[in-house]
């Protein structure tokens, strides 16, 4: 893993990317923290697909519908006018 600070980067920008291609990654720091990283198009997708969505998550629950609690109605206070 290589590591640059971002006054740097934008100057060996192309030698990052070719980096990049190659299957390696970069980090860009700035101030001496890390700030970004530098990934191949490829890796970045293959890291997206497998970060389930939250509705995907919701919708694959392994829930029965016993397993949820019964919903209590809310009462409603009367108001006077």
């Amino acid at each position: 893993m290589k590591t640059i600070e971002i006054d740097d980067a934008g100057s060996v920008l192309s030698t990052l990317a070719d980096h990049a291609l190659n299957g390696n990654v970069s980090v860009i720091t700035r101030q001496g923290e890390r700030a970004a990283v530098i990934l191949s198009y490829g890796e970045y997708r293959r890291l997206k697909q497998m970060v389930p969505s939250l509705g995907w998550l919701l919708a694959n629950a392994p829930l029965e519908e016993d397993d949820l609690p019964v919903r209590k109605p809310a009462r409603c206070r009367l108001l006077e006018f």
